[in-house]
């Protein structure tokens, strides 16, 4: 099985080349439908998805991407004897090296980081390391190993541009070209808006009892399962939280969370002369995902304008974190720094799998990452290797803990 695609067969596009890595997720899938939009602008280079193999197959034959990116050599196999069925020239390459190659190759303009969990980490930074545009949708790249990641943007020449909704919401909202820290900048906060998820009403005797599906039935939002969750329990806030400090050079303090049920306004920015900045618009992906593409220009996305009688009113409240434990947990992570986040989130990954297993409850994601964050000690996260030993080790303590105590 091929290894590397001959640079030399590549054929020299006007448009940019992209390169999708975790093509079959929500985010994946509606950058798929921004990009069909424009065929004139995008190409997809090369797509990858490590699960959603026949999902996978069908868009290889759709939008016919150079390479194709999964698991393992015999998922890899399969793919490839379909695709060249179906007269598909596509080449499959699988694990971190197939990923790595597809995010760094020198043919890629743009790479949009859609991933979820950790295994984004590294194939994101290779694109970071080879100075491309990076679309970011993968938390876990910057709520891991900030201070590398951004070290490492500054290094290479690279442009990264948030997908979030909540950080594309404050990309916008902030000065043309800002290079100064916010206070410099007169911006006195970021408050990043929150639905509440499916529990936002929920007593809270009743939390113990909720199934994966009630967690994963968002109320406004499209998401894989583990995403999911964590808005159920809004520690998909509290990442947001530490990602938003290292994309906009802010401190914890400087980062607030309100809870926004109409999920229109997607994030504001609070100036020091009394005014506020928001960004809104419809819950759709493709208008954070159309906005970074085209960046500093602006095209159509395909979601409706917002009409605000429609919407009629915007409600706001502060999170109970009583209710919501993680953002608490999470908000302690970033202000602790070193390799906490990481340890904050390992933990997060095993909690939330082992709940959607039925293995835990609810309420015990919370108690998972709070007894893991009081036995590990932070240290500093100043090198890949460290940030990757801080959360092997939160993962093994986050095992213990389900083997002595889960169900």
């Amino acid at each position: 099985m091929p290894v590397d695609y001959p640079i030399s067969s590549v054929p020299h596009l006007r448009s940019q080349n992209i390169t999708l890595l975790g093509a079959t997720g929500s985010v994946g899938l509606n950058t798929l439908d921004v990009i069909t939009r424009h065929p004139e602008r995008y190409r997809v280079f090369a797509l990858s998805g490590m699960t959603q193999l026949e999902l996978l197959t069908e868009l290889c034959v759709i939008h016919r991407p150079f390479y194709a990116v999964v698991a393992h050599a015999k998922d890899a196999r399969a793919v490839q004897n379909t695709l060249l069925a179906s007269g598909s020239d596509t080449l499959v390459l699988y694990g971190e090296r197939g990923l790595e190659t597809i995010a760094a190759h020198p043919q890629v303009d743009t790479v949009v980081s859609a991933i979820v969990g950790s295994a984004g980490l590294k194939p994101t930074l290779a694109a970071v390391n080879a100075g491309k545009k990076i679309l970011l949708a993968n938390k876990e790249a910057l709520v891991m190993s900030g201070a590398i990641f951004m070290e490492a943007v500054g290094r290479s020449g690279a442009i990264l541009l948030p997908i979030d909704s909540e950080h594309n919401a404050v990309f916008q909202c902030l000065p043309a070209g800002r290079d100064r820290a916010l206070a410099e900048s007169g911006i006195r906060r970021i408050v990043l808006t929150a639905s509440g998820g499916p529990f936002r009403e929920t007593p809270l005797s009743a939390l113990n009892d909720v199934t994966p599906d009630q967690a994963c039935a968002h109320p406004k939002w499209s998401m894989g399962r583990k995403i999911s969750v964590d808005s159920a329990s809004m520690m998909n806030k509290g990442l947001e939280l530490i990602e938003a400090c290292w994309l906009f050079g802010a401190t914890s303090d400087q980062v607030e969370v309100v809870i926004h049920p109409q999920s229109v306004i997607h994030s504001l920015v609070d100036y020091v002369d009394g005014s506020m900045l928001a960004q809104l618009g419809y819950p759709d992906m493709r208008t954070p995902i159309s906005h970074a593409l085209a960046w500093p220009e602006r095209i159509d996305s395909g979601v409706k304008p917002l009409d605000l009688c429609d919407v009629a009113r915007l409600d706001f409240e502060p999170p109970d974190e009583i209710r919501f434990p993680c953002l608490a947990l999470a908000r302690q992570a970033a202000k602790s720094g070193g390799t906490a986040p990481a340890i904050l989130n390992a933990a997060n990954e095993v909690a939330v799998a082992a709940f959607l297993s039925q293995r835990i409850r609810f309420t015990q994601i919370a108690e998972v990452i709070s007894a893991v964050l009081d036995e590990m000690p932070v240290g500093a996260a100043d090198e890949l290797d460290v940030v990757l030993v801080a959360d092997s080790n939160a993962r093994s303590l986050a095992l213990q803990w389900l083997d002595e105590r889960g169900k």
